[in-house]
């Protein structure tokens, strides 16, 4: 588990840990949040419990913790079921907006990290909105770099954006050696 003080110097306030059933509700309300921005994903809607716990790589789902209170997560899944692709993982990270600002996206980012480097993930990739500026500069600065641009990749079919084609920026981080 990573960790920050809380700025009185006492226990640790913000902290990451695994991810587990029972904090689908609050990760389900976070990942609303950032449907809603109609910038964090494709998505028009969070999957059932059943199907994100099917689709994530087991050492790649995090929570982020303020005081006991889910504030973030991350998670990751594979590629492909190819076992050439084995160690390469797509990844999200959200964050609740009462939590923005506040270092829970490194946090989370930080940790994820440490656990696909633990796993033998050898690729953490994701593909994010142009929009989406402060996850641009959150994984710049946690040594992620951009592979390129994907043009029209996406048709968005929910929010202000609906039928229009979205572009992606695809960056990665590849594990050191």
């Amino acid at each position: 588990m990573l960790g920050v003080r809380a700025p009185d110097g006492g226990g640790v306030s913000l902290a990451t840990r695994a991810l587990v059933r029972a904090d689908w509700s609050a990760v389900e309300a976070i990942y609303r949040e950032g449907i809603a921005t109609g910038h964090a994903t494709f998505e028009a809607a969070p999957p059932t419990w059943e199907e994100f716990d099917a689709g994530k790589h087991p050492a790649l789902r995090l929570v982020a913790t303020l005081d006991g209170d889910v504030v973030g997560w991350a998670a990751g899944a594979p590629v492909s079921s190819r076992a050439v692709y084995r160690g390469v993982v797509e990844h999200s990270v959200y964050v609740a907006e009462s939590a923005q600002g506040r270092g829970v996206g490194g946090l989370l980012l930080a940790a994820l990290i440490v656990a696909a480097d633990d796993d033998e993930v050898w690729t953490l990739q994701s593909g994010i909105f142009p929009e989406n500026t402060a996850s641009l500069r959150l994984h710049e600065q946690h040594g992620f770099r951009v592979v390129g641009r994907r043009e029209r990749i996406g048709l968005m079919t929910y929010g202000p954006l609906a039928g229009r084609w979205r572009d992606t920026i695809l960056v990665e981080r590849r594990a050191p050696g």
